[in-house]
């Protein structure tokens, strides 16, 4: 096998010649063409479909925002699972949860710093870059650098909560999601993160790969492993503040794992399999968040219930077959949710047809 192609790639050059081509393109496109682009998208689909569930400028911002993570979070999942290193989301996740508790306590008293976002966007991204440096310094993603983020966030953010106890309502919104909570400001953050994650997995995706399945031929290959490895899980740590708003820091690495899991069982090829668990996500969140409106029951725990549905189909066909058409006969109470459910079919057909061509 021929490593020229990666031995010639200077990751340090690459990143500072593209670093002002993705500024200016950032600011475009989330700040200039983002904005009525949305208006325009879904004025259309509320012309055409004409329902309350996609006429609602609060469900518009919270369909926005889980298509997007239904894009991302399979990405970056597919890294991570593959290397077995799922349980890190959950982790970096808790540690964001203590950046919001902390950026809610800044922002109650200076509130022009009223940015729990960014506050949980900072405690990830220096929480990945502290557990890469355990994993170094212990060669390797082990059980103790986990155990000591999930725990160390929570505490955090317990210990910011209890002390500024006149938040507690906002902060169970990010700890549990609500998709009523999501502000058009944060959907263009969500858009930049998207772009920013989705650039640089499409120009370091035959680097990762190669690392995921042959470390040490990575190595002898003259690949910087530890760059690449840092910038996966500093790309897991955008993807979880991202994904926190609508799922929940709590359940947020459901949607890293669930779905590239399920792709696993219908396909072994590792580009399909990527294919597959985005159109998982698509799935697990357009039905998800159709549900959850129309029920009333939280809106990340009805998207993760709706993906392991999914998982189980891939699994066991006949079980996963019954937990669906039990949700189906359910939906049918709403004639609203024919369109989630015709596109929840139209995936389970092609499953069909993938599984056992």
């Amino acid at each position: 096998m021929s490593t020229e192609w990666v031995t010639k790639w200077n990751p340090t050059v690459g990143l500072l010649a593209g670093i002002p081509v993705l500024l200016v393109g950032f600011y475009i496109f989330v700040y200039v063409l983002f904005p009525p682009l949305f208006e325009s998208f879904w004025g259309a689909t509320c012309g055409t479909v004409d329902t309350w569930l996609v006429c609602s400028g609060f469900l518009q911002r919270g369909f926005t925002a889980g298509i997007l993570i239904g894009i991302t979070a399979p990405i970056v999942g597919a890294y991570l699972v593959n290397r077995q290193m799922a349980l890190i989301g959950e982790a970096l996740a808790h540690m964001a949860f203590g950046g919001v508790a902390i950026g809610l306590f800044v922002g109650a008293a200076v509130p022009s710093m009223d940015y729990p976002l960014v506050f949980a966007l900072i405690a990830a991204t220096l929480a990945a870059l502290v557990m890469q440096y355990i994993a170094i310094k212990t060669d390797g993603y082990a059980d103790i650098p986990i155990a000591i983020m999930l725990t160390g966030g929570f505490a955090l953010g317990v210990a910011v909560i209890s002390y500024g106890v006149t938040f507690h309502s906002t902060v169970d919104s990010y700890l549990f999601g609500d998709i009523l909570f999501v502000p058009f400001e944060n959907v263009q953050l969500m858009v930049g993160l998207t772009l920013l994650v989705i650039g640089a997995i499409a120009l370091t995706h035959k680097q990762l790969l190669f690392i995921t399945f042959d470390r040490e031929a990575a190595r002898l290959a003259r690949i910087n492993v530890r760059f690449y490895d840092t910038l996966l899980i500093v790309l897991t740590a955008l993807v979880v503040v991202a994904a926190m708003q609508i799922i929940g820091a709590i359940l947020v690495a459901g949607m890293l794992v669930i779905p590239v899991a399920a792709a696993m069982q219908v396909t072994n090829s590792f580009n399909r399999g990527l294919l597959l668990s985005i159109l998982l996500g698509q799935v697990a969140v357009f039905v998800g968040i159709f549900l959850s409106a129309e029920w009333n029951i939280a809106t990340g725990a009805m998207i993760i219930l709706v993906a392991i549905a999914l998982y189980l189909w891939t699994l066991n066909v006949t079980i996963g077959s019954v937990i669906i058409l039990t949700a189906l006969f359910a939906s049918l109470v709403s004639w609203n949710l024919a369109l989630g459910v015709s596109f929840l079919l139209a995936v389970v057909a092609v499953f069909c047809l993938v599984r056992f061509r």
